[in-house]
């Protein structure tokens, strides 16, 4: 039976300060290290043939907690690194400064134009696309069960295209820290968590 999950890394101090952390490699805190292990524990009956992870440490490591005690190999991958806000990483409360080149992103992402390097939605989409088709698509057909474990946007990028979601409601897909969801079983694009 082909089945994909997606789960969101936990917890960080910056998550905390509200501070846009991109492709800056933040840890998990404390917290985000018990919310792993909570939902591991949650979904302990589960089994996983093979977890994706984003190489950056707070995606690492929730999936090494999340998988503790499983035999599960965890493989990383460039192409599920969080999208990249360029000089804008380390911001705080983003959603207070609409002059800031990145609040549309997150308020009005049809309209976005990325600056600053930051990525742009098209290139996000290119990257995690070519992921999907290269990496799960064929691993789907041949009926594996896959987790993959990453962060907000580029978690986000995976669903919509997954769900054909238009850019506009870009952000409905995003789920909180260490909840898993369903993206898809036997040829079915699932729409619930």
């Amino acid at each position: 039976m082909a089945v994909l999950y997606i789960m969101r890394h936990g917890q960080t101090d910056w998550n905390l300060q509200h501070k846009l952390q991109g492709q800056t490699d933040i840890p998990l805190n404390e917290n985000g290290r018990q919310m792993a292990k909570e939902a591991g524990e949650k979904y302990a009956g589960m089994s996983f043939d093979i977890c994706y992870a984003s190489p950056l440490l707070r995606a690492r490591e929730t999936a090494e907690i999340f998988l503790t005690g499983t035999d599960t190999p965890i493989v990383t991958d460039e192409r599920l690194k969080e999208m990249c806000f360029g000089s804008f990483e380390g911001t705080e409360n983003i959603y207070e400064k609409p002059d800031c080149p990145l609040y549309q992103l997150f308020k009005d992402p049809k309209h976005y134009v990325s600056s600053g390097g930051a990525e742009s939605f098209e290139e996000l989409y290119a990257r995690t696309g070519a992921f999907l088709k290269e990496v799960i698509e064929p691993q789907l057909a041949e009926d594996k069960t896959i987790l993959i474990v990453g962060h907000g946007a580029a978690n986000s990028s995976i669903i919509n295209q997954f769900r054909s979601i238009p850019l506009e409601h870009f952000w409905d897909s995003l789920y909180g820290n260490c909840e898993l969801t369903l993206l898809y079983r036997d040829g079915v694009c699932v729409h619930e968590t």
